[in-house]
């Protein structure tokens, strides 16, 4: 773990810095960027939990910026100089990139969360008529993880969700999604659906993110939270499902019943797409729209593709 020399070949190196990364597509999103825009930069996978070994590295004058995962989102926040609305809002990094100080010249070591991002602009760029499907509607986050919490955020910021249901198997990690999001401004509205009956009186929602591994439901709980999941997409109104979980097939069981029912569906390496995107146009200074947004999707979509066999 933690063994990576940058090559000298490289103008510039980046890092994704995590535990563990083995199925990690970043790299490979990143260096088909990079090849296209005709960039000597590589992102290097450290696979690492050594914090300190990492902000040494960083301190490279060829790092360009970082990929930062599990276990490190939230552990790389004291380390850093300065955040971006996002990474504050949010409370987890994922995205490193350098500012300079225009007086001193010195290195400012920003971090940002891009996964918000990836969320928002899987809906943005595959969802035709916005105001039909989930403007001003209730929306929907299955989970309570991480990824919840990013979703939540996003729904609110800027997919204009009136109020969002949650729908998880442990009650007690819903709990701390609406206690959190509150002490960070964006929990107002958040309401835990627990039962059939509850559902079945709510209003549709418009907007879904799954964030939930692929599993058929075995206990109880799990038995609850799915049949809650049936009833809101079994609503007369039928919006758009994005689907997070891509490993390792992105087509999954709620993605299956949620086209069933009616609902567009958009698959999670979608979001791993646009939240890889932002970060390059964090760290080449290129907006998104200039960079090879098709050539990526069908690079990952082949490797996808590949790790089926």
């Amino acid at each position: 773990m933690g063994s990576v020399t940058p090559p000298d070949n490289l103008d510039r190196h980046g890092y994704l810095f995590g535990h563990p990364i083995a199925h990690s597509m970043s790299p490979l999103l990143h260096q088909t960027v990079y090849d296209e825009l005709g960039l000597k930069w590589s992102q290097l996978p450290l696979d690492s939990t050594d914090m300190d070994d990492f902000l040494k590295r960083i301190q490279d004058p060829k790092f360009y910026g970082a990929s930062v995962t599990m276990p490190h989102k939230v552990a790389i926040l004291s380390h850093l100089d300065a955040l971006t609305p996002e990474g504050r809002e949010v409370g987890a990094c994922n995205t490193l990139f350098i500012q300079t100080d225009a007086e001193t010249g010195k290195r400012i070591y920003t971090g940002t969360n891009t996964d918000v991002i990836g969320i928002r602009d899987s809906f943005a760029y595959n969802v035709a008529d916005a105001a039909a499907l989930y403007h001003d509607r209730p929306a929907l986050v299955v989970g309570g993880g991480g990824a919840a919490r990013s979703a939540v955020y996003a729904l609110r910021k800027w997919l204009r969700a009136t109020r969002i249901y949650l729908v998880n198997r442990d009650a007690g990690e819903v709990e701390a999604v609406i206690n959190e999001c509150a002490a960070r401004g964006y929990g107002d509205d958040l309401v835990h659906v627990a039962t059939v009956e509850q559902a079945e009186a709510l209003e549709g929602p418009g907007a879904v993110v799954a964030c939930v591994p692929n599993f058929s439901p075995v206990t109880e709980a799990e038995r609850t939270a799915r049949a809650v999941l049936e009833t809101l997409l079994k609503k007369e109104h039928k919006g758009a499902l994005l689907e997070m979980c891509y490993h390792p097939s992105p087509w999954t069981e709620i993605a299956e019943i949620a086209k069933c029912e009616g609902w567009q569906v958009i698959l999670g390496t979608e979001a791993m797409i646009y939240q890889g995107l932002e970060q390059d146009k964090y760290w080449t200074g290129k907006e998104v729209t200039e960079l090879p947004i098709s050539k990526v999707q069908g690079v990952i979509a082949l490797k996808l593709a590949e790790s089926q066999h």
